[in-house]
């Protein structure tokens, strides 16, 4: 399995019991969700390696608490601490109307009501504050919040992401080029 084909899940934060129990900080809005799973993909040297899961349970409702295969010591726990755990991206919910996934709309076409075409999404910046679109257009950023009365409409059989942004924001980035 390549990084590519996966979704984040989440890190191992800290180790449990003396038993080899981990405790995972989850990426989800819905932590419930991942309770049920059988394995997971934890990123060693580069490499996701698959883990079986024993058994799993949700630790003060936003940490997994996770008993793995063949993890039965302290020390085996120590070992995978702040690692990253991966799941396959056609293990990810289908989301419709305008929710998406960051990497389900690079390559998208963003299209404002007023502008026109802005140019093709390549990326998300979120690492700020708030979220943003990094957009290019023949080789110039235009950055633009991910703001919900912002986005109007997504379409994924165009490709394309309607917006409607603040008068001046996208000349913002073009009046100099």
């Amino acid at each position: 399995m390549k990084k590519e084909e996966c979704f984040y899940l989440g890190k191992i934060v800290s180790k449990f019991s003396f038993k080899g129990e981990v405790l995972i900080k989850l990426d989800t809005d819905d932590p419930q969700s991942y309770v049920g799973m059988e394995s997971v993909f934890v990123e060693y040297n580069k490499n996701l390696v698959p883990f079986f899961i024993e058994k799993s349970s949700l630790h003060k409702s936003d940490l997994l608490r996770v008993k793995f295969e063949d993890v039965d010591t302290e020390e085996d726990a120590e070992d995978m601490m702040k690692t990253d755990l991966y799941l396959p991206l056609s293990l990810l919910p289908v989301l419709e109307g305008d929710q998406f996934y960051y990497h389900e709309v690079i390559g998208f076409t963003i299209m404002d009501r007023d502008f026109g075409a802005v140019g093709t999404i390549t990326g998300i910046n979120d690492s700020t504050a708030q979220a943003l679109f990094e957009i290019d257009r023949d080789g110039t950023e235009i950055l633009i919040p991910m703001n919900d009365e912002f986005i109007e409409k997504v379409d994924r059989a165009t490709k394309t992401i309607r917006v409607h942004t603040p008068e001046g924001l996208i000349a913002l980035y073009i009046e100099d080029t």
